[in-house]
């Protein structure tokens, strides 16, 4: 039953491409992309359907339409308090003002009453307020320093002297919020400082409407620059997806061409060293050979194969020698460890009678000297 209106709200968004298009338009703030909305047709119908309920921020319409009046009404209490400051500090500057003229120049004794007539006004009623403070909170407040609000008034100026400075602050007034008007005037447009009073005047009634279109102007500027600023990250968060993706096949064609010349240029490489390696070997082989030939003659050479037939004569003769000892030395061991000591006692009578023959001879070489 309730996919009736679910599907009636789907189709009177869009379809297809044009859905995804006014999904991601209707939810700005959020991270996705038209590929995300694909691979979740679901997850895409849900948020056309709640495209119908809730605003670009998120906010119900119900909760919209609440937030509009709270922030009409937030804008007249503000409108209010702007226009009760903004007098209260025009005659803070219109004194100050007057302050500054005093140091410069004589001032008239009535100019002079006026401004200090409405300075003690403004204390008094400044005085009054902080005393006076339950109107704001709605409970009672401890007095300060024991004052109460009649005990301040009494320090109120004369009667006479307030009529009289009533009389004349709305003629002040004016003169005051004038001369800030063709400061701000002159300070939009500088070109106009020195036109005529009239044309000053004419063009500052005209003021208010070119700010409200400067203001316009930069309001619709602002949205435009957001607009912008969100079509920019969509736009830059597709780039480098499709960035990644051109990085990975070209990785991926990297490697493949790297993989099928690889076996070639090892084969090659292979080649070179082998052929580099032989020929390293023949020149090793020329330079022997070289060397013998200089270092041998043909005499000398046939006298080493003499040599060497001659020593190859004495190793046979010197291996059967070998080859006899060892068998003799192979049945002597038969006997055991008796023909052992009786060996040992040989070898010591031999060395003796070896010494003895060695002193013999010396001592019958002596005797013959």
């Amino acid at each position: 039953m309730s996919a009736g209106p679910e599907s009636t709200h789907v189709s009177s968004l869009g379809k297809g491409d044009n859905l995804h298009q006014q999904v991601l338009a209707s939810f700005p703030l959020c991270d996705m992309t038209e590929e995300d909305l694909t691979q979740n047709p679901q997850f895409c119908k849900l948020l056309a359907t709640l495209a119908q309920h809730v605003d670009q921020t998120g906010l119900t319409v119900s909760l919209k339409a609440e937030l509009e009046k709270a922030e009409q009404k937030l804008q007249t209490q503000r409108c209010h308090w702007l226009r009760s400051e903004s007098l209260h500090r025009g005659l803070q500057e219109m004194i100050q003002d007057h302050c500054v003229r005093k140091h410069h120049a004589v001032v008239p004794p009535d100019q002079n009453m006026f401004y200090e007539t409405m300075e003690k006004c403004l204390l008094v009623a400044q005085c009054v307020r902080q005393l006076d403070a339950s109107s704001t909170t709605g409970q009672d407040q401890p007095s300060v320093l024991g004052l109460n609000t009649q005990q301040v008034m009494e320090l109120m100026p004369l009667e006479k002297n307030v009529q009289r400075m009533k009389q004349s602050l709305p003629r002040e007034l004016e003169k005051h919020l004038k001369k800030k008007c063709l400061n701000l005037l002159s300070y939009y447009q500088p070109e106009w400082e020195n036109e005529s009073e009239g044309l000053k005047n004419t063009k500052l009634s005209h003021l208010s409407v070119q700010m409200d279109k400067e203001k316009k102007r930069a309001e619709s500027l602002r949205e435009t620059c957001r607009e912008n600023t969100i079509l920019l990250q969509r736009q830059t968060q597709l780039y480098l997806s499709e960035l990644i993706k051109s990085i990975q096949l070209l990785q991926s064609l990297i490697l493949d061409h790297r993989l099928k010349i690889q076996t070639d240029l090892d084969r090659k490489k292979l080649d070179y060293f082998e052929g580099k390696c032989e020929l390293v070997l023949q020149k090793i082989k020329a330079e022997m050979i070289e060397i013998q030939l200089d270092t041998y003659t043909a005499d000398s050479i046939s006298a080493h194969r003499k040599m060497r037939e001659k020593l190859e004569l004495e190793l046979k003769a010197c291996q059967v020698e070998k080859q006899s000892v060892e068998l003799k030395l192979a049945s002597f061991e038969i006997l055991g460890k008796e023909f052992e000591t009786l060996a040992e006692e040989y070898c010591r009578l031999q060395q003796e009678i070896e010494m003895k023959n060695w002193a013999l001879k010396e001592f019958t070489q002596y005797n013959d000297k």
